[in-house]
Protein backbone atom coordinates (compact mmCIF):
# COMPACT_ATOMS: atom_id res chain seq x y z
CA UNK A 1 0.00 0.00 0.00
CA UNK A 2 1.83 3.05 -1.04
CA UNK A 3 1.78 6.10 1.63
CA UNK A 4 -1.32 8.70 -0.08
CA UNK A 5 -2.43 11.94 0.70
CA UNK A 6 -1.99 16.55 3.39
CA UNK A 7 -3.25 21.10 4.46
CA UNK A 8 -2.44 24.39 6.27
CA UNK A 9 -4.20 27.16 7.93
CA UNK A 10 -5.16 30.77 7.81
CA UNK A 11 -4.22 33.39 10.02
CA UNK A 12 -1.00 35.73 10.60
CA UNK A 13 0.90 32.51 9.55
CA UNK A 14 0.34 33.45 6.04
CA UNK A 15 2.24 32.70 2.79
CA UNK A 16 6.12 33.03 2.71
CA UNK A 17 6.73 31.99 6.24
CA UNK A 18 7.70 28.56 6.64
CA UNK A 19 10.75 27.38 8.47
CA UNK A 20 10.51 29.37 11.70
CA UNK A 21 7.54 30.22 13.57
CA UNK A 22 8.66 33.58 14.00
CA UNK A 23 6.57 37.11 13.98
CA UNK A 24 3.71 35.53 15.28
CA UNK A 25 3.37 38.39 17.90
CA UNK A 26 3.40 41.81 16.78
CA UNK A 27 2.34 45.23 18.60
CA UNK A 28 -0.17 45.93 16.08
CA UNK A 29 -1.90 44.27 12.82
CA UNK A 30 -1.90 46.02 9.85
CA UNK A 31 -5.66 46.01 8.13
CA UNK A 32 -5.59 43.58 5.24
CA UNK A 33 -7.13 45.25 2.03
CA UNK A 34 -8.48 43.45 -0.87
CA UNK A 35 -11.54 43.41 -3.20
CA UNK A 36 -13.83 40.52 -4.49
CA UNK A 37 -14.43 37.17 -3.61
CA UNK A 38 -15.76 33.92 -5.11
CA UNK A 39 -13.16 31.34 -6.98
CA UNK A 40 -11.60 33.56 -9.55
CA UNK A 41 -8.26 35.27 -10.38
CA UNK A 42 -7.24 37.77 -13.10
CA UNK A 43 -5.89 35.82 -15.99
CA UNK A 44 -2.77 36.16 -15.64
CA UNK A 45 0.48 36.89 -18.48
CA UNK A 46 2.17 34.14 -18.89
CA UNK A 47 5.88 33.48 -19.42
CA UNK A 48 7.19 33.38 -23.16
CA UNK A 49 8.12 29.72 -22.57
CA UNK A 50 8.41 27.39 -19.49
CA UNK A 51 10.61 24.89 -19.70
CA UNK A 52 10.22 21.22 -18.27
CA UNK A 53 10.91 21.22 -14.97
CA UNK A 54 13.38 17.90 -15.54
CA UNK A 55 15.76 19.81 -17.30
CA UNK A 56 16.71 22.62 -14.61
CA UNK A 57 16.36 20.07 -11.84
CA UNK A 58 19.38 19.29 -9.22
CA UNK A 59 21.13 22.39 -10.54
CA UNK A 60 21.76 24.09 -7.19
CA UNK A 61 22.83 27.42 -6.04
CA UNK A 62 26.74 27.22 -4.50
CA UNK A 63 25.39 28.72 -1.49
CA UNK A 64 22.78 26.42 -1.07
CA UNK A 65 23.18 24.99 2.13
CA UNK A 66 20.55 22.51 2.00
CA UNK A 67 21.58 21.05 -1.24
CA UNK A 68 24.47 18.11 -1.75
CA UNK A 69 27.57 19.62 -2.25
CA UNK A 70 27.84 17.64 -5.61
CA UNK A 71 24.83 19.52 -7.13
CA UNK A 72 25.79 22.65 -5.92
CA UNK A 73 27.20 23.30 -9.85
CA UNK A 74 23.71 25.16 -10.56
CA UNK A 75 22.35 29.15 -9.23
CA UNK A 76 19.27 30.42 -7.69
CA UNK A 77 17.96 31.76 -11.03
CA UNK A 78 18.42 28.49 -11.86
CA UNK A 79 16.10 26.98 -8.88
CA UNK A 80 13.57 29.54 -8.88
CA UNK A 81 13.12 28.69 -13.02
CA UNK A 82 12.89 24.89 -12.01
CA UNK A 83 9.97 25.98 -8.93
CA UNK A 84 8.38 28.49 -11.50
CA UNK A 85 8.34 25.53 -13.97
CA UNK A 86 6.97 22.74 -11.25
CA UNK A 87 4.39 24.73 -10.16
CA UNK A 88 3.24 25.08 -14.37
CA UNK A 89 3.10 21.36 -14.37
CA UNK A 90 1.65 20.36 -11.09
CA UNK A 91 -0.07 23.21 -9.56
CA UNK A 92 -4.26 22.32 -9.74
CA UNK A 93 -4.34 26.16 -10.42
CA UNK A 94 -1.66 27.04 -12.39
CA UNK A 95 -3.85 29.05 -15.00
CA UNK A 96 -3.93 31.41 -11.80
CA UNK A 97 -0.45 31.93 -11.39
CA UNK A 98 0.18 35.83 -11.48
CA UNK A 99 3.14 37.70 -13.30
CA UNK A 100 6.23 37.70 -11.26
CA UNK A 101 9.50 39.42 -12.08
CA UNK A 102 11.80 36.78 -10.54
CA UNK A 103 14.96 39.10 -10.19
CA UNK A 104 13.18 41.17 -7.50
CA UNK A 105 15.61 41.58 -4.67
CA UNK A 106 13.15 39.45 -2.12
CA UNK A 107 14.10 36.73 -4.23
CA UNK A 108 17.93 37.16 -5.01
CA UNK A 109 19.06 37.36 -1.91
CA UNK A 110 22.23 34.49 -2.61
CA UNK A 111 23.12 35.04 1.39
CA UNK A 112 19.90 33.54 2.38
CA UNK A 113 18.67 30.81 -0.59
CA UNK A 114 15.86 29.31 1.32
CA UNK A 115 13.94 32.64 2.04
CA UNK A 116 14.65 34.03 -1.43
CA UNK A 117 13.14 30.82 -3.13
CA UNK A 118 10.18 30.86 -0.07
CA UNK A 119 9.27 34.20 -1.27
CA UNK A 120 9.18 33.74 -4.90
CA UNK A 121 7.55 30.34 -4.82
CA UNK A 122 4.78 32.49 -2.45
CA UNK A 123 4.38 34.97 -5.28
CA UNK A 124 3.72 32.18 -7.51
CA UNK A 125 0.45 31.04 -5.89
CA UNK A 126 -3.18 31.83 -6.59
CA UNK A 127 -4.54 35.45 -5.43
CA UNK A 128 -8.09 33.92 -6.00
CA UNK A 129 -10.69 33.72 -3.01
CA UNK A 130 -13.25 31.70 -1.46
CA UNK A 131 -16.76 32.79 -1.51
CA UNK A 132 -16.40 33.59 2.30
CA UNK A 133 -13.28 35.92 0.98
CA UNK A 134 -10.33 34.05 2.31
CA UNK A 135 -7.32 33.13 -0.09
CA UNK A 136 -8.11 29.83 -1.87
CA UNK A 137 -4.58 28.46 -1.68
CA UNK A 138 -3.29 29.30 1.94
CA UNK A 139 -1.73 26.14 2.11
CA UNK A 140 1.11 25.29 -0.24
CA UNK A 141 4.94 25.84 1.18
CA UNK A 142 8.29 24.92 0.95
CA UNK A 143 10.50 23.36 3.59
CA UNK A 144 13.81 21.88 4.03
CA UNK A 145 13.79 18.70 3.08
CA UNK A 146 16.00 16.97 5.97
CA UNK A 147 13.50 18.30 8.67
CA UNK A 148 10.15 17.37 6.82
CA UNK A 149 11.31 13.77 6.77
CA UNK A 150 12.20 13.99 10.38
CA UNK A 151 8.46 15.44 10.85
CA UNK A 152 6.60 13.29 8.73
CA UNK A 153 8.27 9.92 9.06
CA UNK A 154 9.05 10.10 12.59
CA UNK A 155 7.25 12.85 14.26
CA UNK A 156 10.25 14.48 15.05
CA UNK A 157 10.14 18.70 15.63
CA UNK A 158 12.12 20.93 17.55
CA UNK A 159 10.60 22.23 20.64
CA UNK A 160 9.46 21.27 24.54
CA UNK A 161 6.79 19.42 23.57
CA UNK A 162 3.90 21.98 23.88
CA UNK A 163 1.00 22.53 21.59
CA UNK A 164 0.54 26.19 21.96
CA UNK A 165 -3.35 27.67 21.58
CA UNK A 166 -2.72 31.47 20.64
CA UNK A 167 -6.03 33.35 21.44
CA UNK A 168 -4.46 36.89 20.96
CA UNK A 169 -1.16 38.19 19.05
CA UNK A 170 -2.01 41.41 20.70
CA UNK A 171 -1.92 43.24 24.73
CA UNK A 172 -3.17 41.75 26.40
CA UNK A 173 -1.65 38.44 24.52
CA UNK A 174 -3.15 35.22 25.07
CA UNK A 175 -0.55 32.26 24.46
CA UNK A 176 -1.32 29.42 26.27
CA UNK A 177 -0.64 25.11 26.19
CA UNK A 178 -3.38 23.06 24.52
CA UNK A 179 -1.63 19.90 25.31
CA UNK A 180 1.74 18.53 25.98
CA UNK A 181 3.22 15.54 24.64
CA UNK A 182 3.90 12.72 26.86
CA UNK A 183 8.21 11.95 27.58
CA UNK A 184 8.86 15.74 26.29
CA UNK A 185 10.55 18.43 28.76
CA UNK A 186 7.69 20.01 29.05
CA UNK A 187 5.75 16.73 30.53
CA UNK A 188 8.99 16.06 32.51
CA UNK A 189 8.36 19.88 33.85
CA UNK A 190 4.94 18.96 34.86
CA UNK A 191 3.22 21.41 32.62
CA UNK A 192 -0.29 20.90 31.59
CA UNK A 193 -2.99 22.04 29.65
CA UNK A 194 -4.46 25.92 29.97
CA UNK A 195 -0.99 26.94 31.61
CA UNK A 196 -1.14 30.57 30.29
CA UNK A 197 2.13 32.27 29.47
CA UNK A 198 3.48 35.62 31.71
CA UNK A 199 6.90 35.83 30.53
CA UNK A 200 9.54 33.87 28.87
CA UNK A 201 13.50 34.75 29.83
CA UNK A 202 11.82 37.41 32.07
CA UNK A 203 10.56 39.31 29.40
CA UNK A 204 6.53 39.96 29.93
CA UNK A 205 4.34 38.23 27.42
CA UNK A 206 2.73 41.73 26.12
CA UNK A 207 5.64 43.36 25.78
CA UNK A 208 5.89 45.91 22.67
CA UNK A 209 9.42 46.48 21.96
CA UNK A 210 10.79 44.88 18.62
CA UNK A 211 13.92 43.00 20.93
CA UNK A 212 11.14 42.17 23.86
CA UNK A 213 8.59 40.35 20.80
CA UNK A 214 11.65 39.08 19.28
CA UNK A 215 12.71 37.15 22.58
CA UNK A 216 8.96 36.18 23.01
CA UNK A 217 8.26 34.61 19.58
CA UNK A 218 12.24 32.66 19.33
CA UNK A 219 11.56 31.18 23.08
CA UNK A 220 8.17 29.81 21.98
CA UNK A 221 7.83 29.09 18.27
CA UNK A 222 11.80 28.87 17.27
CA UNK A 223 13.42 28.23 20.15
CA UNK A 224 17.45 27.17 19.93
CA UNK A 225 17.87 23.40 20.51
CA UNK A 226 19.84 23.06 23.66
CA UNK A 227 19.30 26.30 24.82
CA UNK A 228 17.03 26.34 28.08
CA UNK A 229 14.45 29.14 28.53
CA UNK A 230 12.45 30.33 31.57
CA UNK A 231 8.99 30.14 31.59
CA UNK A 232 6.52 31.58 33.96
CA UNK A 233 2.95 30.18 33.71
CA UNK A 234 -0.51 31.63 35.13
CA UNK A 235 -2.20 28.22 36.46
CA UNK A 236 -6.31 27.97 36.17
CA UNK A 237 -5.87 28.73 40.23
CA UNK A 238 -4.85 31.99 39.13
CA UNK A 239 -1.40 31.31 40.62
CA UNK A 240 1.79 31.32 39.23
CA UNK A 241 3.71 28.41 37.75
CA UNK A 242 8.07 28.38 36.53
CA UNK A 243 9.41 25.99 34.31
CA UNK A 244 13.05 25.75 32.57
CA UNK A 245 12.88 24.12 29.47
CA UNK A 246 15.82 22.81 27.10
CA UNK A 247 14.80 22.90 23.25
CA UNK A 248 15.46 19.82 21.87
CA UNK A 249 14.16 17.29 19.18
CA UNK A 250 10.76 15.78 20.72
CA UNK A 251 8.86 13.06 19.25
CA UNK A 252 5.25 13.99 18.62
CA UNK A 253 2.64 11.37 19.84
CA UNK A 254 -0.50 11.66 17.65
CA UNK A 255 -3.25 8.99 19.07
CA UNK A 256 -3.72 10.05 23.21
CA UNK A 257 -6.17 9.65 25.92
CA UNK A 258 -7.79 6.31 24.27
CA UNK A 259 -10.89 5.25 27.28
CA UNK A 260 -13.97 4.09 27.48
CA UNK A 261 -16.44 6.52 29.36
CA UNK A 262 -19.58 4.83 31.19
CA UNK A 263 -22.99 6.61 30.37
CA UNK A 264 -26.63 6.51 31.57
CA UNK A 265 -28.22 3.56 30.53
CA UNK A 266 -24.94 1.29 30.87
CA UNK A 267 -23.80 2.18 27.35
CA UNK A 268 -19.96 2.45 26.51
CA UNK A 269 -18.36 5.57 24.76
CA UNK A 270 -14.78 5.21 23.34
CA UNK A 271 -13.04 8.63 23.06
CA UNK A 272 -9.56 9.23 22.16
CA UNK A 273 -7.55 12.56 20.90
CA UNK A 274 -5.81 12.49 17.33
CA UNK A 275 -3.31 15.02 16.79
CA UNK A 276 -1.55 13.98 13.21
CA UNK A 277 -1.58 11.84 10.47
CA UNK A 278 1.41 10.65 10.94
CA UNK A 279 3.39 7.58 10.64
CA UNK A 280 3.26 6.37 13.82
CA UNK A 281 -0.54 7.39 14.07
CA UNK A 282 -0.92 4.05 12.55
CA UNK A 283 0.28 1.35 14.96
CA UNK A 284 -1.11 3.78 17.79
CA UNK A 285 -4.39 4.10 16.32
CA UNK A 286 -3.98 0.43 15.68
CA UNK A 287 -3.91 0.12 19.21
CA UNK A 288 -6.39 2.29 20.38
CA UNK A 289 -9.15 0.90 18.57
CA UNK A 290 -8.30 -2.48 19.61
CA UNK A 291 -9.01 -1.41 23.19
CA UNK A 292 -12.06 0.32 22.25
CA UNK A 293 -13.37 -2.96 20.34
CA UNK A 294 -12.24 -5.26 23.05
CA UNK A 295 -14.49 -2.79 25.43
CA UNK A 296 -17.42 -2.90 22.98
CA UNK A 297 -18.09 0.71 22.83
CA UNK A 298 -21.53 1.64 21.90
CA UNK A 299 -20.20 5.05 20.44
CA UNK A 300 -17.28 7.18 19.59
CA UNK A 301 -16.37 10.57 20.07
CA UNK A 302 -13.38 10.81 18.08
CA UNK A 303 -11.48 14.61 19.02
CA UNK A 304 -9.87 15.76 16.00
CA UNK A 305 -9.83 19.66 17.38
CA UNK A 306 -6.00 19.87 17.03
CA UNK A 307 -5.23 17.65 13.97
CA UNK A 308 -4.09 19.38 11.17
CA UNK A 309 -3.69 16.85 8.67
CA UNK A 310 -1.24 14.41 7.46
CA UNK A 311 -0.96 11.05 4.98
CA UNK A 312 -3.93 10.45 3.36
CA UNK A 313 -3.32 6.57 3.44
CA UNK A 314 -3.77 6.62 7.31
CA UNK A 315 -7.07 8.85 7.65
CA UNK A 316 -8.92 6.12 4.88
CA UNK A 317 -7.63 3.30 7.86
CA UNK A 318 -9.52 5.27 10.26
CA UNK A 319 -12.50 5.24 8.63
CA UNK A 320 -12.45 2.24 7.99
CA UNK A 321 -11.88 1.30 11.60
CA UNK A 322 -14.94 3.49 12.29
CA UNK A 323 -17.25 2.27 10.07
CA UNK A 324 -16.30 -0.99 9.51
CA UNK A 325 -16.29 -3.78 6.52
CA UNK A 326 -19.79 -3.69 5.64
CA UNK A 327 -20.60 0.24 4.96
CA UNK A 328 -16.84 0.69 3.67
CA UNK A 329 -16.85 -2.69 0.86
CA UNK A 330 -16.33 -1.28 -2.70
CA UNK A 331 -16.82 2.25 -1.70
CA UNK A 332 -14.51 5.21 -2.37
CA UNK A 333 -11.97 6.64 0.83
CA UNK A 334 -10.97 10.01 -1.23
CA UNK A 335 -10.72 10.02 -5.26
CA UNK A 336 -8.03 12.66 -6.40
CA UNK A 337 -8.72 15.21 -9.31
CA UNK A 338 -5.81 17.05 -10.69
CA UNK A 339 -5.51 19.75 -12.97
CA UNK A 340 -6.41 19.15 -16.36
CA UNK A 341 -3.18 18.78 -17.34
CA UNK A 342 -3.15 15.50 -15.16
CA UNK A 343 -6.62 14.11 -16.71
CA UNK A 344 -5.08 10.76 -17.16
CA UNK A 345 -4.32 11.08 -13.26
CA UNK A 346 -7.62 12.13 -12.29
CA UNK A 347 -8.70 9.05 -14.40
CA UNK A 348 -6.50 6.63 -12.98
CA UNK A 349 -7.86 3.80 -10.30
CA UNK A 350 -5.12 4.58 -8.08
CA UNK A 351 -6.10 7.96 -7.74
CA UNK A 352 -9.04 6.91 -6.14
CA UNK A 353 -8.64 5.69 -2.72
CA UNK A 354 -10.45 3.01 -1.09
CA UNK A 355 -10.85 2.56 2.58
CA UNK A 356 -7.92 0.72 3.31
CA UNK A 357 -8.55 -2.30 5.88
CA UNK A 358 -4.83 -3.59 6.15
CA UNK A 359 -1.93 -2.34 7.80
CA UNK A 360 0.87 -1.00 6.04
CA UNK A 361 4.21 -2.16 7.64
CA UNK A 362 5.89 0.95 6.96
CA UNK A 363 8.78 1.78 8.99
CA UNK A 364 8.42 3.55 11.60
CA UNK A 365 4.50 2.82 11.40
CA UNK A 366 4.26 0.00 14.33
CA UNK A 367 2.69 -2.38 12.51
CA UNK A 368 2.87 -5.50 10.58
CA UNK A 369 2.43 -5.49 6.76
CA UNK A 370 -0.82 -6.58 5.71
CA UNK A 371 -2.66 -6.83 9.08
CA UNK A 372 -6.60 -6.80 9.14
CA UNK A 373 -7.67 -3.42 11.24
CA UNK A 374 -9.70 -3.67 13.98
CA UNK A 375 -13.38 -1.76 13.63
CA UNK A 376 -16.24 -0.24 15.25
CA UNK A 377 -19.08 -1.01 12.57
CA UNK A 378 -20.39 2.42 13.83
CA UNK A 379 -23.63 4.31 11.82
CA UNK A 380 -22.44 7.33 13.37
CA UNK A 381 -19.84 9.23 15.03
CA UNK A 382 -19.57 12.68 17.20
CA UNK A 383 -16.62 14.20 15.91
CA UNK A 384 -14.95 16.99 18.02
CA UNK A 385 -13.82 20.12 15.70
CA UNK A 386 -12.10 23.38 15.34
CA UNK A 387 -10.65 26.07 12.88
CA UNK A 388 -7.01 23.93 13.51
CA UNK A 389 -8.68 20.88 11.99
CA UNK A 390 -7.80 20.26 8.78
CA UNK A 391 -7.02 18.76 5.91
CA UNK A 392 -6.83 14.61 6.17
CA UNK A 393 -9.00 15.39 9.42
CA UNK A 394 -11.53 16.83 7.22
CA UNK A 395 -11.02 14.04 4.51
CA UNK A 396 -12.43 11.49 7.08
CA UNK A 397 -15.34 13.76 7.83
CA UNK A 398 -16.32 13.67 4.19
CA UNK A 399 -15.34 10.42 3.50
CA UNK A 400 -17.67 8.84 6.01
CA UNK A 401 -20.72 11.03 5.37
CA UNK A 402 -20.12 9.75 1.48
CA UNK A 403 -21.35 6.62 2.60
CA UNK A 404 -23.79 7.75 4.96
CA UNK A 405 -21.97 7.50 8.10
CA UNK A 406 -23.96 10.37 10.44
CA UNK A 407 -20.96 12.68 11.55
CA UNK A 408 -22.08 15.00 14.17
CA UNK A 409 -19.66 17.85 14.44
CA UNK A 410 -19.23 19.59 17.87
CA UNK A 411 -16.99 22.58 17.99
CA UNK A 412 -16.29 25.08 15.72
CA UNK A 413 -16.33 25.29 11.48
CA UNK A 414 -12.88 23.12 10.48
CA UNK A 415 -10.71 25.35 8.78
CA UNK A 416 -12.10 24.11 5.11
CA UNK A 417 -8.80 22.50 3.11
CA UNK A 418 -10.09 19.89 0.60
CA UNK A 419 -6.66 19.92 -1.51
CA UNK A 420 -3.46 17.73 -0.94
CA UNK A 421 -0.04 17.44 -2.47
CA UNK A 422 2.65 15.42 -3.00
CA UNK A 423 6.23 15.70 -2.14
CA UNK A 424 9.23 17.09 -4.82
CA UNK A 425 12.25 17.46 -4.12
CA UNK A 426 15.17 19.99 -5.34
CA UNK A 427 18.24 21.11 -4.03
CA UNK A 428 17.45 19.94 -0.40
CA UNK A 429 14.18 21.75 -0.68
CA UNK A 430 10.82 20.08 -0.88
CA UNK A 431 7.91 21.84 -2.56
CA UNK A 432 4.25 21.16 -1.86
CA UNK A 433 2.19 23.12 -4.12
CA UNK A 434 -1.50 22.00 -4.18
CA UNK A 435 -2.27 19.47 -6.79
CA UNK A 436 -5.25 18.07 -6.64
CA UNK A 437 -8.79 18.49 -5.06
CA UNK A 438 -9.92 15.43 -2.86
CA UNK A 439 -13.96 14.03 -3.25
CA UNK A 440 -15.80 11.75 -1.42
CA UNK A 441 -18.04 8.28 -2.89
CA UNK A 442 -20.56 10.84 -3.67
CA UNK A 443 -18.14 13.11 -5.55
CA UNK A 444 -18.14 16.43 -3.02
CA UNK A 445 -15.75 18.11 -2.25
CA UNK A 446 -16.79 21.77 -2.13
CA UNK A 447 -15.76 22.30 1.40
CA UNK A 448 -13.14 25.72 1.07
CA UNK A 449 -14.82 27.72 4.03
CA UNK A 450 -15.20 24.36 6.06
CA UNK A 451 -17.22 22.01 7.33
CA UNK A 452 -19.64 23.82 10.63
CA UNK A 453 -20.20 22.24 13.68
CA UNK A 454 -23.99 21.13 14.71
CA UNK A 455 -23.24 22.01 18.22
CA UNK A 456 -21.22 24.92 19.16
CA UNK A 457 -19.07 24.48 21.60
CA UNK A 458 -15.97 26.07 23.00
CA UNK A 459 -12.20 24.46 24.08
CA UNK A 460 -12.72 23.83 27.48
CA UNK A 461 -8.68 25.20 28.67
CA UNK A 462 -9.82 24.23 32.66
CA UNK A 463 -10.39 20.36 32.11
CA UNK A 464 -8.08 17.85 30.84
CA UNK A 465 -8.62 16.28 27.02
CA UNK A 466 -10.99 13.21 27.53
CA UNK A 467 -12.12 14.53 30.94
CA UNK A 468 -16.49 13.72 30.29
CA UNK A 469 -16.83 17.41 31.60
CA UNK A 470 -14.49 18.94 29.19
CA UNK A 471 -16.39 21.47 27.24
CA UNK A 472 -16.60 20.40 23.86
CA UNK A 473 -16.74 16.32 24.78
CA UNK A 474 -19.44 17.34 27.24
CA UNK A 475 -21.22 18.94 24.37
CA UNK A 476 -20.56 15.38 22.31
CA UNK A 477 -22.02 13.62 25.61
CA UNK A 478 -25.27 15.76 26.61
CA UNK A 479 -26.06 15.38 22.35
CA UNK A 480 -25.90 12.05 22.29
CA UNK A 481 -27.99 11.56 25.18
CA UNK A 482 -30.59 14.15 24.36
CA UNK A 483 -30.48 14.49 20.53
CA UNK A 484 -30.06 18.05 21.23
CA UNK A 485 -27.30 20.92 21.48
CA UNK A 486 -26.86 21.98 24.76
CA UNK A 487 -28.11 25.50 25.40
CA UNK A 488 -24.94 27.69 25.80
CA UNK A 489 -25.17 30.06 28.90
CA UNK A 490 -23.19 32.94 28.99
CA UNK A 491 -19.89 31.83 29.96
CA UNK A 492 -20.04 29.39 26.90
CA UNK A 493 -21.17 32.28 24.85
CA UNK A 494 -18.01 34.59 25.85
CA UNK A 495 -15.96 31.65 25.28
CA UNK A 496 -16.66 30.91 21.67
CA UNK A 497 -16.68 34.47 21.08
CA UNK A 498 -13.32 34.63 22.75
CA UNK A 499 -12.29 31.79 20.40
CA UNK A 500 -13.00 33.04 17.10
CA UNK A 501 -10.18 34.20 16.19
CA UNK A 502 -7.87 31.91 18.29
CA UNK A 503 -6.06 29.18 16.59
CA UNK A 504 -3.26 26.75 16.97
CA UNK A 505 0.16 27.42 16.53
CA UNK A 506 2.18 24.97 14.35
CA UNK A 507 4.27 24.74 11.24
CA UNK A 508 1.98 24.18 8.14
CA UNK A 509 3.68 21.03 7.24
CA UNK A 510 1.77 19.60 10.26
CA UNK A 511 -1.81 21.05 8.51
CA UNK A 512 -1.87 19.33 4.97
CA UNK A 513 -3.13 16.44 3.21
CA UNK A 514 0.05 14.25 1.21
CA UNK A 515 -0.11 11.56 -0.86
Amino acid sequence: MSKKGCSAENGMLRRGHRLGLVAIFAASLSACGGGGGGDSAPAPTPPPTIPPSSTLAQQCAPTNSFAPAANRTGSLDIEKRWARSYVNEAYLWYSEVPTVDPTLPAYTNTANIYASLDSYFSALLTPALTASGKLKDEFSFIYPTVEWNALSQGGVVAGYGIEWYLGSSTPPRELRIAYVDPGTPAANASLTRGLRVLSINGVDINTTTPAGMDAINRGAFSPQPGQSYTFVFQTLAGGTQSAILTAGSVTKVPVQNAKTINVAGGAKVGYLTLTDFITPAEGQLVNAFSQLQAAGVNDLVLDLRYNGGGYLYISSQLGYMIAGSARTSGKVFERLQFNDKRTSESNDPQNAYPFFNLTSGLSGSGTTANQSLPSLNLSRVFVLTSSGSCSASEAVINALEGIDVQVIRIGRTTCGKPYGFTQKDNCGVSYFPIEFKGVNQKGFGDYADGFAPRCAAADDFSKPLGDPTEGMLAAALAFRQTGACPAADESQRQKLAAQAQGRIVRHPVRESLYR
